[in-house]
This record gives C-alpha cells, structure tokens and sequence, in this order.
C-alpha cells in the first residue's frame, strides 16, 4: 500500500495542479495552501497572512479553529504532528519540505512543532500565551524536489490566491501577502 507522503511525492499535480518538473510547482503550493487556509469548512472565509520568506519558503496564518483534548491540547493531525487531519493542502506541502515550522494558538496558549519533511522532529511544546487562536506555519520547500532555479512567482496578488469558489460569495476577504523578498530588493538598491 502507498503512504500518503509516497503518493504526495510521486503524484504531485493531484495536489497541487502541475508535475514535479513544472516551473509553477513552488507557486501552486502556496497557492493551495492559502486557499485552504482562507475557506473554512463551513464555506465562510478565514482571516489570514501571507509571508514570502524566500524562492522556496512562505508562511501562512491563518483562524481555523482547532480542536482540543480534555486538557485544552490540541488533538495530533497528519504524521501525529500538530498538522490538522482536516487539512491536506498543509499536509501535502509538508511532505515536499525540508522544514517545516508548525505554530498553532489555543485555549489561550501556544504549540510549536518542527517537521523534517513530514516527519515530526520531536514532540510538539507549549512556548507562550496568546489570546489570538489558529494556525501558523512556515514551509521551506525541497528545492531538491522542486529545482533548484524554481521560485515562487514574483508578485502575487490576494486575488490570484482565491479559489474559483470565491466568485460566487458575496465579498470575498481580502488580505495582504507580505513579499519580503521584494523588501530585501528596494532596500538594498536604494
């Protein structure tokens, strides 16, 4: 039988609308990755936050409630990790990173994990309080896996970021996508 990380690596455009030899790999993930953090299960969107580190590694933020255990704990997702099972797009992303960073606010207090791919590298830890809750995770992607020369596209817009689904809600929310890669370009050539 074929694990879910197996098929994630040898079928990506099931996931993530193009092959492993597309140049559009490293947007497409993102891509999906906000949109599942935008669209909650009930069809309302989320509020959230884009932030494009660099070619291969973004963060997103995102509102999704979690579920918790008897002790206010979040419940273990994908790979037993602080992953939520409801979500595949994260967990996907997850499985073609080489790091994986996993933040996740509840009940008032913070949860961090670190991923090697999908795979935990230990056991997730409480490391502060919040009164914000949802979820925070920062992909740096294989550029093994992905090419080395590939990039997420320069200049992305929110809209191009929402599903086709969006078109038939009312107002869809809007919401900036912090390129810090476009930061570090102006203020080294002023």
């Amino acid at each position: 039988m074929i694990t879910f990380e197996e098929h994630v690596r040898a079928c990506p455009a099931v996931y993530f609308r193009v092959g492993k030899d597309s140049p559009e790999l490293p947007t497409e993930i993102l891509q999906q990755v906000v949109w599942d953090a935008l669209h909650h299960g009930d069809g309302a969107h989320g509020q959230i936050s884009v932030e494009i580190g660099s070619g291969l590694s973004f963060t997103v933020e995102d509102d999704h409630p979690r579920t918790a255990d008897e002790q206010g704990r979040p419940l273990t997702g994908f790979f037993d990790s602080l992953l939520d099972k409801g979500r595949w797009a994260p967990a996907a992303a997850a499985v073609l990173s080489v790091r994986t960073v996993v933040e996740v606010r509840l009940g008032g207090r913070d949860y961090r994990q670190e991923l090697a791919g999908a795979t935990p590298v230990g056991a997730w830890e409480e490391f502060g309080t919040s009164r914000l809750s949802g979820t925070r995770t920062t992909f740096h992607l294989d550029a093994s896996y992905c090419g080395p020369d590939e990039a997420i596209a320069w200049s992305l817009l929110p809209e191009e970021l929402h599903g086709h689904e969006c078109d038939a809600l009312p107002s869809p929310v809007t919401f900036s996508i912090r390129d810090l890669r476009a930061e570090a370009e102006h203020s080294t050539g002023e």
